[in-house]
């Protein structure tokens, strides 16, 4: 059974081959309006969500299947006690595919053990947002035309953002890549991706400000920071706008650079913006709609 719990579960070669597709499918959509025909995908979301949830949703609907699910766990069996297995178990009978988003990390491969259909992490805790990154992957070679040799800059909540350490984990695949990441001192990277970075010898480094930064980006990653993720919420306050792209920082925006956001935004970035030539964010969230649909096919086709 092909799940898809983390980019690594598919080879370089077929993630690109996904990415292609995405694009054909948003040059001509009527031209796979039928490859999910009699199929139902579950989104099930324990978690809030708004782009991820309906990006699946308008994905399948363009690929001629139907949806059902939740969007709150407050509407399921879980406040009756039901685990997340015997959920999996249940909803594997009545899809074809499974969505999963989940506030426990490890939550989609739990599921993927008992579930007898494919399923997709839409997002698990502070650990993975793998669909997130397929979209900023055809983001950037939309723009970039590569995936390899870039300067990019990860900014905001680096510690819980698991669409940064999704995407910096898949382009360690491509190579000669480097990363600068602007954090506060207590959001930096988790030890597990500094490991990782310094075992595979990536040059990276750590700052606290976009002020440190001298050479030219070819990507700027912005994130927010996520008031859900604390305990304390006077923590969460000491930090929430620790680090913002201001129009102090437009130099850094060479006409080349991409500037990318997986959304929500906060005070991070600023709406000034949005009339930057170099501002994709929201045709990160439309690349996010047709990289999902080709997602989806790919796995339905694996079943057969």
């Amino acid at each position: 059974m092909q799940h898809f719990l983390t980019t690594e579960d598919l080879a370089i070669e077929t993630i690109n081959n996904l990415i292609q597709r995405a694009q054909l499918m948003a040059q001509t959509p009527e031209n796979f309006q039928s490859l999910a025909r009699h199929q139902q995908l579950a989104t099930l979301f324990f978690e809030p969500s708004t782009r991820t949830r309906l990006s699946f949703t308008s994905a399948m609907h363009s690929l001629g299947g139907t949806v059902l699910g939740f969007e709150s766990s407050l509407s399921t069996s879980t406040t009756k006690g039901e685990s997340l297995i015997d959920t999996i178990r249940v909803v594997s009978q009545y899809a074809d595919i499974i969505v999963l988003r989940h506030p426990q990390a490890g939550a989609a491969e739990l599921a993927a053990k008992y579930a007898s259909v494919p399923v997709i992490n839409a997002g698990d805790g502070d650990h993975l947002h793998p669909t997130q990154t397929l979209a900023d992957l055809a983001a950037i070679t939309q723009y970039k035309h590569r995936l390899n040799h870039l300067t990019l800059a990860f900014a905001g909540d680096l510690k819980y953002g698991r669409t940064v350490h999704s995407l910096v984990q898949a382009l360690l695949q491509y190579g000669q890549n480097r990363f600068i990441f602007v954090s506060h001192s207590s959001l930096k990277i988790p030890v597990t991706l500094r490991t990782q970075l310094m075992a595979k010898n990536i040059d990276f480094i750590e700052i606290n400000s976009f002020d440190d930064i001298h050479a030219p980006l070819d990507v700027i990653y912005m994130t927010r920071v996520q008031a859900e993720r604390f305990e304390n919420p006077d923590e969460y306050e000491q930090v929430k706008d620790a680090v913002q792209l201001t129009t102090a920082q437009q130099k850094l925006l060479s006409p080349n650079t991409l500037l990318l956001h997986p959304l929500p935004r906060g005070q991070e970035l600023p709406t000034y913006f949005d009339h930057f030539p170099q501002a994709h964010y929201f045709d990160q969230v439309k690349a996010g709609r047709f990289v999902r649909m080709a997602l989806i096919a790919y796995l339905l086709a694996q079943k057969h």
